[in-house]
């Protein structure tokens, strides 16, 4: 038997998220799906939270390959793309919202928004308010998409021009919408 790299497990277990959700998702049904027994997983992951971390930490993996926001580039702009592509990066795997909910970033992850947040300070907004604004948006954004994965109308596309004939907005719509008011609260309130 081969030895399991951790970053292989991780690949197969959101490719199992992906095929039976969240709630589908379990050591047995891994070591399964790679042919080992399920002792072989502890190796790489003490338990099944571990395992799940490290899976919404490689869900989130392709926004590392966005440049960082450099001195001088227009925050504003920069703020509403980077929950853009967070929200993406979510709604790209089945049950990714729940996934994320309530994990803490580490590692690559962790540094790319210390730095993050540090654009927004150099960029004149206030420490406090760089946290809370990231914090509010972010938490924002895994509501958002735990809402539009969770709607099975919106998933297979029914009710669209139902709403749209009551004027009730799509997910993305309102995404953006309350994405955009976040934005126009932090520059309020980071105003001297």
């Amino acid at each position: 038997m081969a030895k399991l790299e951790r970053d292989a497990v991780v690949h197969e277990a959101l490719a199992l998220l992906d095929e039976v959700g969240l709630d589908g998702v379990s050591t047995r049904a891994l070591a399964r799906r790679l042919g080992v027994e399920q002792p072989s997983l502890y190796w790489h992951f003490r338990n099944k939270q571990e395992l799940l971390t490290a899976m919404a930490d490689a869900a989130v993996e392709p926004l590392d390959d966005v440049p960082l926001p450099t001195v001088g580039e227009d925050w504003r702009a920069w703020f509403l793309e980077n929950h853009r592509r967070f929200r993406i990066a979510l709604l790209d795997h089945r049950d990714g919202a729940r996934l994320h909910a309530g994990s803490t970033p580490s590692g690559d992850t962790r540094d790319r928004l210390v730095q993050k947040l540090g654009f927004l300070e150099q960029s004149g907004l206030p420490q406090a308010d760089a946290i809370a604004g990231m914090l509010a948006a972010s938490r924002f954004t895994v509501g958002s998409a735990l809402e539009q994965q969770a709607d099975p109308d919106q998933a297979e596309g029914r009710a669209v021009a139902a709403e749209e004939h009551l004027g009730i907005p799509t997910h993305e719509q309102a995404f953006e919408a309350g994405l955009r008011m976040i934005l126009v609260g932090l520059e309020v309130t980071s105003r001297p």
